[in-house]
């Protein structure tokens, strides 16, 4: 793989990772390529199409072209009762928020990646697997795309394909757009994703999955090194929030559905922040300003995308303006299998 390399780990965030796009983007007129991507939800999605992108031998800059042809409006794809009950379609939304764990199915946006993907040659994970002997990971964990999940069954962070056999399936032979679909599982919004399989024994499990934001929206660690040895270029993290010294927005909170959605944006917001806010976390990350933006806004305009599109590229150029990978490492770097380690 020539020209300058790093790994790269995108937070989850709804509709507003179209915000990560313009990022990867200006990354990748800068020269670097991505050996290996993380994500969760809106990551996940974009996460797969620099992967496939880059695998398929087409330049990023097509991320864009591609994004754009995912309809926002769709997303919010009822189930046929859900279609038919015309102005009772609340009722039926609280029936399904109630009995299904989500107003929307999410049919759409799977059908979306798959095809898309699909479209550049990937459509299962072992399409995925690198060949890398200088890697500190392990081989069963040699894939270029890494998707995270919550199982509020088992109340663990899954990481795709890597946790396959968890539940006693085999990495290689499982869908990306399932795994992406899971990970955009945003709680209340979309129904919950089940996986079945089976346990030791060969008894029926069955596990429940949602999004990856619930438990860690920016895996910035995904990659981190653990052998003490000295990486060989760094992990960029992409996120979709503001830094700490922010100026915080508040909102009024009235009735249940707005306490869904704003229990929602706190979850996709707040989670991680404690270990995010190390200094030497925020030094390889980039903060793209989607402030107005709410995550759940499947009505976003045409405006608004460019906007975040053009938010993004501005923060890659910032973030690019000062990033100095050996100084990063002189004041960060501690070779003993730290959090602020990068992936070799």
């Amino acid at each position: 793989m020539e020209g300058k390399q790093a790994d790269l780990v995108l937070e989850g965030g709804g509709v507003k990772g179209v915000g990560l796009v313009g990022a990867v983007a200006t990354l990748s007129e800068a020269g670097y390529r991505f050996p290996r991507v993380a994500g969760t939800s809106a990551g996940a999605v974009i996460a797969a199409f620099v992967v496939a992108l880059q695998r398929a031998g087409e330049p990023l800059s097509r991320l864009e072209d591609i994004t754009r042809t995912l309809d926002y409006r769709k997303l919010r794809d009822r189930g046929a009762l859900g279609k038919a009950a015309g102005p009772l379609a609340r009722v039926v939304d609280g029936l399904s928020l109630a009995f299904d764990g989500g107003v929307f199915e999410g049919d759409y946006l799977r059908k979306w990646v798959a095809g898309s993907l699909r479209e550049l040659g990937v459509e299962k994970f072992g399409d995925l697997r690198v060949v890398d002997p200088g890697s500190a990971l392990p081989p069963e964990h040699s894939y270029a795309l890494v998707l995270t999940a919550s199982d509020v069954s088992r109340r663990q962070l899954v990481r795709f394909p890597w946790d396959y056999p968890l539940y006693s399936l085999d990495p290689d032979e499982q869908a990306v757009a399932d795994a992406v679909r899971a990970s955009a599982s945003i709680p209340f919004f979309f129904e919950p994703v089940t996986l079945r399989a089976k346990d030791e024994t060969g008894a029926s499990v069955v596990s429940t999955l949602v999004d990856g934001g619930v438990l860690s929206n920016f895996p910035i660690g995904m990659f981190d090194r653990t052998d003490a040895q000295p990486p060989r270029w760094p992990t960029f993290g992409i996120r979709l929030s503001m830094r700490p010294d922010g100026r915080v927005q508040t909102h009024e909170v009235r009735g249940t559905v707005s306490l869904a959605l704003s229990l929602v944006e706190t979850l996709l917001e707040a989670c991680d922040a404690q270990h995010i806010n190390d200094a030497c976390v925020q030094e390889r990350s980039i903060f793209v300003d989607t402030s107005g933006i709410s995550p759940v806004d499947f009505g976003i305009t045409e405006e608004q995308q460019e906007q975040l599109l053009s938010a993004g590229r501005e923060a890659g150029v910032e973030f690019l303006r000062s990033w100095d990978f050996d100084e990063y490492l002189s004041h960060c770097r501690t070779f003993a299998g730290t959090a602020t380690e990068g992936l070799t």
